[in-house]
């Protein structure tokens, strides 16, 4: 079959969850046996998100291929378990960087460039690629920011442009907000339908509503809606809050999504899937009622900042038949004086990844309380690598331990860059991003827990365990249980004597999807739950 596009754009307000729904869509389609996969442009003039603060955007989702790219895509591969690439996530940042290369190489022939039709043609090229490279039979492309925005028009005149190309094989769905006002107790269409207005200004009529909203829709309301937005009723579909966002899929499918996908598509709409392993995951879900508590030490006070890893608890939670509650620390606020009382209470802790200087000393602090108190620890990138300062610090006796990036003086530096990495100037270039095999040591841990030998985990740092440590360490009783076969760099620590701690130098949170629970989270919830039954138990015995 030709290949099917999806456009996803969003109205009135942002973080309505395109995302979520673009996810949906895609495991909705998935479980029909269509082959698909997910891209988001996004209209920001950044390269890639590699550069900007978390605060401002959340964390950096990391592809295999080593890309760089927005949060949404680590939705797109839990919901749907396809794998990404360097091609699912587009910004204006890159689409002007690829036309003004083409304008220095002469490309154009003397032309002037303009944004219609060269910026255009750039982003059509770019929607269409993964459809044309990996005969995909559907592509869903979700499209950053909201309807009015400057800088999302290029990229609405492109949608609209291959909406007329592509004729029935291009469907647009916006998704918009429905506000409830208190005072008037009444749900309000106006913003949709001055979104919508803005769209079909712009030359694109939208086939599918999607309506955001706080409090269920009624039917006349909906109509309403199809009537001014010129959509037929059965389009018109809402998006109520849910008590967890992988109940999304359920609700749309209840709502014929896919099936009116498929009708507008020109395509038999045949049977409707089941999902039922995702139903059961599901169940599970509600039926969990124990908690754990897993205290997240990090810097950034911002559950988006830490996306993957909440995600990725959340799901070994229901594997382990518990409920993960995390709980934020601030690295900033840990002190030897506070330690005790900000830790209280927690069954297990993730020391969270980041880049600099601020807040690691709280994370050393912490990282040292939970090794003494024998506290089930998983440090992850920059979180393994404070667990071995503070280990060289605190057991091996060398008092100024640190890593090069912090301290350059330090004369321990058990954290450092790579010889071959050291005259590299460019932001990025120094960097080790993307997938990278890893051999596990047999009788520890980490291969207990993979239950295989070599493994393949995603990367996104620019220091390293420093090898001639290595020896020093495991003598110490810190075993390097897992490196890279070609560089023989270290990617694993564990201290096999205690109940669960261990280090990753990679990113296990980016492959772990709703149907596929890493494992290294599933083993770390088990050992916080032990640790919560032995807290109960002692509270019981007085």
């Amino acid at each position: 079959m030709e290949t099917k596009y999806i456009f996803v754009t969003g109205g009135v307000a942002s973080s309505l969850g395109k995302g979520i729904i673009a996810a949906s869509i895609g495991k909705l389609l998935q479980a029909r046996g269509f082959n698909i996969t997910i891209q988001k442009f996004d209209p920001y003039i950044n390269v890639d998100p590699g550069t900007l603060n978390p605060y401002e955007h959340g964390e950096c989702y990391v592809t295999d291929d080593g890309r760089e790219t927005d949060l949404d895509l680590g939705h797109y591969e839990r919901f749907t378990g396809i794998r990404t690439s360097a091609a699912n996530n587009v910004t204006t940042g890159r689409i002007y960087q690829n036309v003004i290369e083409k304008e220095r190489r002469g490309d154009y022939l003397g032309k002037t460039v303009q944004v219609v039709p060269h910026i255009t043609d750039e982003i059509k090229r770019a929607m269409l690629l993964n459809g044309k490279k990996y005969h995909f039979d559907f592509v869903i492309t979700e499209v950053g920011g909201t309807v009015g925005d400057i800088e999302s028009l290029p990229f609405l005149e492109a949608i609209r442009e291959l909406k007329w190309e592509l004729g029935q094989n291009a469907l647009c769905i916006h998704l918009t907000f429905v506000p409830y006002l208190a005072a008037a107790k009444e749900l309000k269409t106006k913003p949709t339908q001055h979104s919508v207005k803005e769209l079909q200004s712009l030359g694109i009529q939208p086939d599918i509503l999607v309506l955001r909203t706080e409090h269920s829709l009624s039917e006349s309301l909906k109509k309403k809606v199809a009537n001014f937005c010129n959509v037929s009723p059965d389009a018109v579909v809402q998006s109520l809050d849910q008590p967890t966002i992988y109940e999304v899929p359920l609700r749309m499918q209840e709502q014929h999504l896919d099936a009116t996908i498929m009708k507008k598509m020109g395509m038999p709409v045949g049977e409707t899937p089941g999902l039922g392993p995702w139903r059961s995951f599901l169940e599970r879900r509600h039926k969990a009622t124990e908690v754990v508590n897993i205290g997240l030490i990090g810097k950034y006070d911002l559950q988006d900042a830490y996306k993957s890893i909440l995600e990725s608890l959340s799901q070994a939670g229901t594997y382990n038949d518990y409920k993960v509650k995390t709980i934020f620390i601030n690295s900033e606020k840990i002190t030897d004086a506070t330690v005790e009382n900000m830790l209280k209470g927690m069954h297990g802790l993730v020391i969270c990844p980041g880049f600099g200087q601020r807040g690691i000393e709280g994370k050393i602090i912490a990282a040292r309380y939970s090794r003494e108190h024998d506290i089930p620890t998983f440090g992850i990138c920059l979180g393994m690598q404070m667990m071995c300062i503070e280990f060289a610090r605190n057991v091996l006796g060398y008092e100024d331990a640190n890593s090069v990036e912090m301290d350059q003086q330090t004369k321990h530096g058990v954290i450092d860059l790579m010889e071959e990495q050291k005259n590299i100037t460019n932001m990025g270039g120094t960097m080790r991003l993307g997938g990278y095999e890893c051999l596990l040591r047999e009788g520890s841990r980490a291969r207990e827990i993979y239950q295989k030998e070599e493994i393949r985990e995603r990367h996104r740092h620019r220091y390293e365990f420093n090898s001639s440590y290595r020896e020093v360490f495991e003598n110490a009783g810190m075993k390097c249980t897992g490196t890279n076969p070609e560089s023989d760099l270290v990617e694993i620590v564990e201290i096999p004597e205690k109940q669960w701690y261990i280090g990753v130098q990679f990113h296990p949170e980016y492959t772990s999807t709703v149907l596929h629970p890493h494992p290294l989270f599933l083993n770390f919830i088990k050992a916080a739950i032990v640790e919560s039954k032995k807290e109960r138990k002692k509270k019981i015995n007085g």
